[in-house]
């Protein structure tokens, strides 16, 4: 009742905004969709517990992580999903550290035990990138949702090579599809959707679509691993399947069924997969 309620006066805001000033209306709009509505906060599981916790500043966020295993041998970073925390992948760890991985894991700005109210890919690009400037070079990823698509935008960016290795776990694949249903679910009028990508494109020169995988794969010379799940409704097939048909060398998709946007990561056969990818 009260979630419905809260709707219905969200709806009844922008109605009004959007006569008043779609430009208002747009900048209130792009606010609320960089905004998580959840938090995790659960207690971490206890592999946390034996982690050193690396704590520091990122633009005006304090952000709090973990590292395992400081003098391994090589780096991996591990990179959450929208409304996630780092504390949903503690299976990954203990068989990295037993690879001779160095494990790092934050929670990104707008999340889990990290500050700050409102995340983006952009945001979370420059995350990664203030990550690797201060603790890497780091070669080796695992990225969920909107992680995977920060780090592909990342990954574009920067001299890399086929010995990176990478795994994309259900990314947010096209930044257009999150904002298309954004807007259906809080039934926006349509004509405001021009000032939202407008305002999109005032804050770092690119329109949504931009901000894509399937756009950034070219530039993308790491070994990918990608997993996708046939019933993903919020980073749907649909958007994966252009990528899968140019059929990139350095990429190799796993397609499961069942499974859905968060499951998948914890399934034990995508699980085992994951950990055999590094070496």
């Amino acid at each position: 009742m009260r979630q419905r309620l809260v709707l219905k006066y969200i709806r009844t805001k922008f109605r009004f905004l959007s006569i008043i000033s779609k430009r208002k209306a747009a900048r209130e709009a792009f606010n609320l969709f960089c905004t998580p509505q959840y938090r995790n906060k659960k207690n971490p599981p206890r592999i946390f517990e034996q982690a050193e916790k690396v704590n520091f500043r990122f633009e005006n966020y304090m952000i709090k992580g973990y590292r395992w295993n400081g003098a391994g041998s090589k780096k991996i970073l591990i990179l959450h999903g929208f409304e996630s925390s780092v504390v949903n992948f503690d299976p990954f760890v203990k068989p990295l550290i037993m690879k001779d991985y160095s494990v790092l894991a934050f929670d990104a700005p707008a999340h889990g035990a990290s500050s700050g109210n409102r995340i983006n890919a952009l945001i979370y690009k420059k995350f990664i990138n203030k990550i690797n400037d201060q603790y890497g070079p780091i070669t080796n990823f695992i990225s969920h949702s909107l992680g995977g698509l920060a780090l592909s935008l990342s990954l574009e960016e920067k001299s890399h090579d086929d010995t990176f290795r990478v795994v994309f776990i259900a990314p947010a694949t096209e930044t257009t599809t999150a904002v298309n249903s954004f807007f259906e679910y809080l039934k926006l009028d349509h004509k405001l959707r021009k000032a939202f990508d407008r305002h999109i494109e005032k804050i770092d020169t690119h329109m949504p679509e931009w901000y894509s995988v399937s756009r950034a794969a070219k530039n993308i010379k790491a070994r990918v691993l990608w997993f996708q799940d046939k019933d993903d409704t919020m980073t749907p097939m649909s958007d994966v399947i252009p990528i899968i048909e140019k059929n990139y060398p350095n990429f190799e998709f796993v397609i499961t069924e069942g499974l859905g946007h968060r499951r998948i990561y914890r399934d034990n056969k995508v699980k085992k997969a994951i950990i055999e990818f590094f070496k």
